[in-house]
Protein backbone atom coordinates (compact mmCIF):
# COMPACT_ATOMS: atom_id res chain seq x y z
CA UNK A 1 0.00 0.00 0.00
CA UNK A 2 1.47 3.39 -0.95
CA UNK A 3 0.70 6.42 -0.11
CA UNK A 4 -1.80 7.98 3.20
CA UNK A 5 -4.61 6.04 4.29
CA UNK A 6 -8.11 7.10 2.80
CA UNK A 7 -10.57 9.06 5.82
CA UNK A 8 -13.04 7.31 5.94
CA UNK A 9 -16.49 7.41 7.85
CA UNK A 10 -18.85 4.77 7.91
CA UNK A 11 -22.46 5.48 8.09
CA UNK A 12 -24.53 1.76 9.15
CA UNK A 13 -27.52 -0.58 10.32
CA UNK A 14 -25.02 -3.00 12.12
CA UNK A 15 -25.98 -5.46 10.88
CA UNK A 16 -24.12 -8.68 9.96
CA UNK A 17 -22.64 -7.71 6.79
CA UNK A 18 -21.99 -4.25 8.11
CA UNK A 19 -19.89 -5.43 10.58
CA UNK A 20 -17.77 -7.34 8.11
CA UNK A 21 -17.40 -4.02 7.00
CA UNK A 22 -16.57 -2.52 9.71
CA UNK A 23 -13.96 -5.26 10.66
CA UNK A 24 -12.37 -4.71 7.34
CA UNK A 25 -12.37 -0.90 7.15
CA UNK A 26 -10.30 -1.10 10.85
CA UNK A 27 -7.74 -3.85 9.65
CA UNK A 28 -7.05 -2.41 6.33
CA UNK A 29 -4.04 -0.39 6.61
CA UNK A 30 -5.50 2.33 3.33
CA UNK A 31 -8.32 2.80 5.66
CA UNK A 32 -8.52 5.31 8.62
CA UNK A 33 -11.75 5.19 9.96
CA UNK A 34 -12.06 8.33 11.69
CA UNK A 35 -15.55 7.82 12.98
CA UNK A 36 -18.69 5.54 12.56
CA UNK A 37 -22.62 6.71 13.04
CA UNK A 38 -25.68 4.88 13.39
CA UNK A 39 -29.07 4.71 12.33
CA UNK A 40 -32.52 2.16 12.35
CA UNK A 41 -32.36 -0.25 9.24
CA UNK A 42 -31.34 -3.49 10.13
CA UNK A 43 -32.69 -3.38 13.92
CA UNK A 44 -33.35 -0.30 15.97
CA UNK A 45 -30.87 2.20 16.50
CA UNK A 46 -29.91 1.37 20.27
CA UNK A 47 -29.94 -2.29 19.06
CA UNK A 48 -27.35 -0.51 16.12
CA UNK A 49 -25.20 1.07 18.41
CA UNK A 50 -24.53 -2.06 20.59
CA UNK A 51 -23.65 -3.79 17.38
CA UNK A 52 -21.11 -1.85 16.62
CA UNK A 53 -19.67 -0.52 19.67
CA UNK A 54 -18.80 -4.57 20.51
CA UNK A 55 -17.74 -5.12 16.96
CA UNK A 56 -15.38 -1.99 17.13
CA UNK A 57 -14.19 -3.81 20.65
CA UNK A 58 -13.68 -7.10 18.85
CA UNK A 59 -11.76 -5.76 16.14
CA UNK A 60 -9.28 -3.70 18.68
CA UNK A 61 -10.98 -0.42 17.64
CA UNK A 62 -12.08 1.14 20.90
CA UNK A 63 -10.94 4.75 20.04
CA UNK A 64 -13.05 5.06 16.74
CA UNK A 65 -15.77 7.33 17.83
CA UNK A 66 -19.39 6.42 17.47
CA UNK A 67 -22.45 8.00 17.83
CA UNK A 68 -26.43 7.39 18.00
CA UNK A 69 -28.72 8.76 14.78
CA UNK A 70 -31.75 9.17 13.04
CA UNK A 71 -34.01 6.19 14.70
CA UNK A 72 -36.88 5.57 12.11
CA UNK A 73 -36.70 7.70 8.24
CA UNK A 74 -38.04 10.96 7.12
CA UNK A 75 -41.05 9.95 6.39
CA UNK A 76 -41.46 6.32 6.82
CA UNK A 77 -42.09 4.21 9.81
CA UNK A 78 -39.09 2.05 10.89
CA UNK A 79 -39.30 -1.48 9.19
CA UNK A 80 -36.11 -3.59 10.64
CA UNK A 81 -34.64 -6.61 8.51
CA UNK A 82 -34.21 -8.99 11.88
CA UNK A 83 -35.72 -12.07 9.70
CA UNK A 84 -32.31 -11.69 7.62
CA UNK A 85 -30.26 -10.51 10.94
CA UNK A 86 -31.35 -12.24 13.79
CA UNK A 87 -33.35 -10.55 16.88
CA UNK A 88 -30.22 -8.50 18.20
CA UNK A 89 -29.35 -7.73 14.57
CA UNK A 90 -25.97 -9.57 14.86
CA UNK A 91 -27.23 -13.03 13.47
CA UNK A 92 -28.45 -14.00 17.68
CA UNK A 93 -24.16 -15.21 18.17
CA UNK A 94 -24.93 -14.30 21.84
CA UNK A 95 -22.16 -11.52 21.88
CA UNK A 96 -20.86 -9.53 24.85
CA UNK A 97 -22.11 -6.16 25.88
CA UNK A 98 -19.79 -3.29 24.67
CA UNK A 99 -17.57 -1.72 27.41
CA UNK A 100 -17.68 1.29 26.06
CA UNK A 101 -19.90 3.73 25.74
CA UNK A 102 -21.18 5.93 22.55
CA UNK A 103 -19.79 9.87 21.57
CA UNK A 104 -21.82 12.30 23.79
CA UNK A 105 -23.11 13.53 20.38
CA UNK A 106 -25.76 12.98 17.94
CA UNK A 107 -24.67 11.00 14.47
CA UNK A 108 -24.99 14.32 12.55
CA UNK A 109 -23.18 16.53 14.81
CA UNK A 110 -20.20 13.87 14.62
CA UNK A 111 -20.28 13.71 11.20
CA UNK A 112 -19.74 17.14 10.50
CA UNK A 113 -17.63 17.38 13.10
CA UNK A 114 -15.08 14.55 12.13
CA UNK A 115 -15.89 15.83 7.82
CA UNK A 116 -14.64 19.42 8.79
CA UNK A 117 -11.45 18.39 11.15
CA UNK A 118 -10.35 15.98 8.79
CA UNK A 119 -6.59 17.11 7.11
CA UNK A 120 -7.91 15.20 3.47
CA UNK A 121 -11.07 15.05 2.40
CA UNK A 122 -13.33 12.57 3.47
CA UNK A 123 -14.86 9.83 2.00
CA UNK A 124 -18.34 8.17 3.26
CA UNK A 125 -19.74 4.82 3.12
CA UNK A 126 -22.90 5.11 4.27
CA UNK A 127 -24.05 1.01 4.44
CA UNK A 128 -27.45 1.61 5.70
CA UNK A 129 -30.52 3.40 5.04
CA UNK A 130 -29.67 7.14 4.17
CA UNK A 131 -31.53 9.02 6.59
CA UNK A 132 -28.86 10.67 8.81
CA UNK A 133 -27.32 11.75 5.66
CA UNK A 134 -29.86 13.63 4.41
CA UNK A 135 -30.18 15.26 7.74
CA UNK A 136 -26.95 15.82 7.72
CA UNK A 137 -26.68 17.40 4.10
CA UNK A 138 -29.91 19.46 4.52
CA UNK A 139 -28.67 21.01 8.19
CA UNK A 140 -24.86 21.08 7.20
CA UNK A 141 -24.43 21.61 3.73
CA UNK A 142 -21.25 23.20 4.20
CA UNK A 143 -19.62 19.44 4.52
CA UNK A 144 -19.34 18.71 1.03
CA UNK A 145 -16.51 21.01 0.46
CA UNK A 146 -14.43 18.08 2.31
CA UNK A 147 -16.02 15.28 1.27
CA UNK A 148 -14.04 13.36 -1.71
CA UNK A 149 -16.57 11.03 -2.35
CA UNK A 150 -19.65 9.22 -1.47
CA UNK A 151 -19.65 5.03 -1.61
CA UNK A 152 -22.64 3.97 -0.66
CA UNK A 153 -24.21 0.57 -0.70
CA UNK A 154 -27.89 0.93 -1.86
CA UNK A 155 -30.03 0.63 -4.81
CA UNK A 156 -30.19 -2.04 -7.63
CA UNK A 157 -30.25 -1.53 -11.42
CA UNK A 158 -31.94 -4.75 -11.74
CA UNK A 159 -33.55 -6.43 -9.25
CA UNK A 160 -34.54 -5.60 -6.13
CA UNK A 161 -34.99 -7.05 -2.25
CA UNK A 162 -37.26 -5.39 -0.53
CA UNK A 163 -39.47 -5.28 -3.41
CA UNK A 164 -38.85 -6.75 -6.69
CA UNK A 165 -37.35 -3.41 -8.13
CA UNK A 166 -36.60 -2.31 -4.82
CA UNK A 167 -33.24 -2.58 -2.47
CA UNK A 168 -33.72 -2.51 1.22
CA UNK A 169 -31.64 0.55 2.29
CA UNK A 170 -33.30 2.90 -0.64
CA UNK A 171 -36.52 1.47 0.04
CA UNK A 172 -36.37 1.97 3.62
CA UNK A 173 -36.18 5.97 3.23
CA UNK A 174 -36.26 6.68 -0.17
CA UNK A 175 -36.66 10.58 0.40
CA UNK A 176 -33.44 10.37 2.38
CA UNK A 177 -31.76 8.40 -1.16
CA UNK A 178 -33.26 11.38 -2.59
CA UNK A 179 -31.60 13.95 -1.28
CA UNK A 180 -28.15 12.04 -1.47
CA UNK A 181 -28.28 12.18 -5.00
CA UNK A 182 -28.17 16.14 -4.38
CA UNK A 183 -25.37 16.31 -2.51
CA UNK A 184 -23.09 17.68 -5.33
CA UNK A 185 -20.17 15.23 -5.11
CA UNK A 186 -18.93 12.17 -6.59
CA UNK A 187 -21.06 9.17 -5.89
CA UNK A 188 -20.70 5.46 -6.37
CA UNK A 189 -24.08 3.25 -6.06
CA UNK A 190 -22.93 0.13 -4.72
CA UNK A 191 -26.01 -1.94 -5.44
CA UNK A 192 -27.25 -5.38 -5.38
CA UNK A 193 -26.11 -6.01 -8.43
CA UNK A 194 -22.41 -6.25 -6.90
CA UNK A 195 -23.42 -6.84 -3.72
CA UNK A 196 -24.77 -10.44 -3.99
CA UNK A 197 -21.96 -11.64 -6.31
CA UNK A 198 -19.09 -11.40 -3.49
CA UNK A 199 -19.17 -14.72 -1.55
CA UNK A 200 -16.75 -16.29 0.32
CA UNK A 201 -15.47 -19.95 -0.22
CA UNK A 202 -17.07 -22.09 2.57
CA UNK A 203 -13.65 -23.37 3.29
CA UNK A 204 -12.35 -20.14 4.31
CA UNK A 205 -15.60 -19.25 6.45
CA UNK A 206 -14.60 -22.76 8.38
CA UNK A 207 -10.92 -21.21 8.71
CA UNK A 208 -12.17 -18.36 9.84
CA UNK A 209 -14.45 -19.57 12.62
CA UNK A 210 -11.32 -21.47 13.57
CA UNK A 211 -9.50 -18.71 14.64
CA UNK A 212 -8.12 -17.78 17.88
CA UNK A 213 -8.16 -14.00 16.53
CA UNK A 214 -11.25 -12.28 18.11
CA UNK A 215 -11.94 -10.66 15.17
CA UNK A 216 -11.24 -12.77 12.40
CA UNK A 217 -13.66 -15.89 14.51
CA UNK A 218 -16.33 -13.09 14.24
CA UNK A 219 -15.94 -12.57 10.58
CA UNK A 220 -16.63 -16.40 10.47
CA UNK A 221 -19.54 -16.66 12.58
CA UNK A 222 -21.34 -13.76 10.53
CA UNK A 223 -20.84 -15.25 7.40
CA UNK A 224 -22.15 -18.67 8.47
CA UNK A 225 -24.95 -16.84 9.52
CA UNK A 226 -25.78 -15.64 6.26
CA UNK A 227 -25.05 -18.49 3.84
CA UNK A 228 -24.94 -17.05 0.13
CA UNK A 229 -24.72 -20.73 -0.99
CA UNK A 230 -24.10 -24.42 -0.76
CA UNK A 231 -20.59 -24.84 -1.03
CA UNK A 232 -20.22 -27.59 -3.91
CA UNK A 233 -17.33 -28.85 -1.91
CA UNK A 234 -18.09 -29.50 1.34
CA UNK A 235 -20.68 -28.97 3.61
CA UNK A 236 -19.69 -25.32 4.71
CA UNK A 237 -22.03 -22.43 3.26
CA UNK A 238 -20.13 -19.57 1.46
CA UNK A 239 -20.70 -16.61 3.09
CA UNK A 240 -21.79 -13.12 1.11
CA UNK A 241 -19.45 -10.03 2.05
CA UNK A 242 -22.67 -7.91 1.14
CA UNK A 243 -22.06 -4.32 2.15
CA UNK A 244 -18.07 -4.99 2.91
CA UNK A 245 -17.58 -5.41 -0.77
CA UNK A 246 -18.20 -1.63 -0.81
CA UNK A 247 -15.32 -0.64 1.62
CA UNK A 248 -13.38 -2.62 -0.47
CA UNK A 249 -14.05 -0.92 -3.18
CA UNK A 250 -12.96 2.47 -1.08
CA UNK A 251 -9.61 0.57 -0.70
CA UNK A 252 -9.05 -0.93 -4.17
CA UNK A 253 -11.41 0.76 -6.71
CA UNK A 254 -9.57 -1.33 -9.40
CA UNK A 255 -12.01 -4.47 -8.74
CA UNK A 256 -15.25 -2.32 -9.64
CA UNK A 257 -16.56 -1.95 -12.91
CA UNK A 258 -18.74 1.29 -13.00
CA UNK A 259 -20.87 3.16 -15.83
CA UNK A 260 -21.51 6.69 -14.98
CA UNK A 261 -25.16 7.09 -15.17
CA UNK A 262 -28.65 9.47 -14.56
CA UNK A 263 -29.74 7.72 -11.62
CA UNK A 264 -33.15 9.17 -9.66
CA UNK A 265 -35.67 7.44 -6.82
CA UNK A 266 -38.90 7.07 -7.05
CA UNK A 267 -40.96 8.54 -4.66
CA UNK A 268 -43.99 8.21 -5.58
CA UNK A 269 -46.93 5.46 -3.34
CA UNK A 270 -47.25 1.78 -5.05
CA UNK A 271 -44.58 -1.38 -6.00
CA UNK A 272 -42.02 1.05 -7.31
CA UNK A 273 -41.58 3.33 -4.41
CA UNK A 274 -37.49 2.81 -3.38
CA UNK A 275 -36.44 1.59 -6.74
CA UNK A 276 -33.40 3.35 -8.31
CA UNK A 277 -34.30 4.03 -11.42
CA UNK A 278 -31.26 4.14 -13.42
CA UNK A 279 -31.17 5.31 -17.02
CA UNK A 280 -29.11 3.20 -19.57
CA UNK A 281 -29.87 3.81 -22.55
CA UNK A 282 -27.15 4.96 -25.48
CA UNK A 283 -29.66 8.19 -26.61
CA UNK A 284 -32.59 9.93 -25.53
CA UNK A 285 -36.28 8.57 -25.77
CA UNK A 286 -39.37 9.74 -27.03
CA UNK A 287 -40.45 11.25 -23.42
CA UNK A 288 -37.02 13.90 -23.05
CA UNK A 289 -38.11 13.98 -26.75
CA UNK A 290 -41.43 15.07 -26.07
CA UNK A 291 -40.42 17.94 -23.74
CA UNK A 292 -40.62 15.22 -20.52
CA UNK A 293 -37.00 15.78 -19.69
CA UNK A 294 -35.81 15.79 -16.35
CA UNK A 295 -32.74 16.57 -14.11
CA UNK A 296 -30.93 13.02 -12.75
CA UNK A 297 -28.10 12.70 -10.80
CA UNK A 298 -24.93 11.31 -12.49
CA UNK A 299 -23.64 8.69 -10.25
CA UNK A 300 -20.91 5.91 -10.74
CA UNK A 301 -23.31 2.34 -10.94
CA UNK A 302 -20.86 -0.90 -10.15
CA UNK A 303 -22.29 -2.83 -12.98
CA UNK A 304 -19.37 -5.54 -12.54
CA UNK A 305 -17.25 -6.61 -9.85
CA UNK A 306 -13.63 -9.07 -9.47
CA UNK A 307 -15.13 -11.63 -6.88
CA UNK A 308 -11.89 -13.47 -6.68
CA UNK A 309 -10.35 -10.34 -6.23
CA UNK A 310 -12.63 -8.54 -3.18
CA UNK A 311 -12.51 -11.97 -1.55
CA UNK A 312 -8.89 -11.98 -1.41
CA UNK A 313 -8.47 -8.74 -0.40
CA UNK A 314 -11.24 -9.04 2.46
CA UNK A 315 -9.49 -12.49 3.62
CA UNK A 316 -5.81 -11.16 4.04
CA UNK A 317 -7.02 -8.01 5.56
CA UNK A 318 -9.36 -9.47 8.75
CA UNK A 319 -7.35 -12.66 9.22
CA UNK A 320 -4.39 -11.22 11.30
CA UNK A 321 -3.18 -14.17 13.04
Amino acid sequence: MTGQPIPVIIDCDTGVDDALALLFAVRHPGIDLRAVTCVAGNTDVDGVVRNTLTVLERAGAGDVPVARGAERPLIETARSARHVHGTDGMGDLGLPVPARRPADVDAVTLLRREILASPRPVTLVPTAPLTNIALLLRTHPEVTRNIERIVFMGGAVATGNATPVAEFNVWHDPEAAAVLLTAGVPITMYGLDVFQRVVVPGAEVRRLRASTEPGARLAGDLLAHRPAAPDPDGDDPSGGLGDAGAVCAVADPAGLTTRRLPVEVSLAPGPTRGQTVVDRRPRPGEAEIHGGGREQALVDVALDVDVARYVKLYLETVVTD
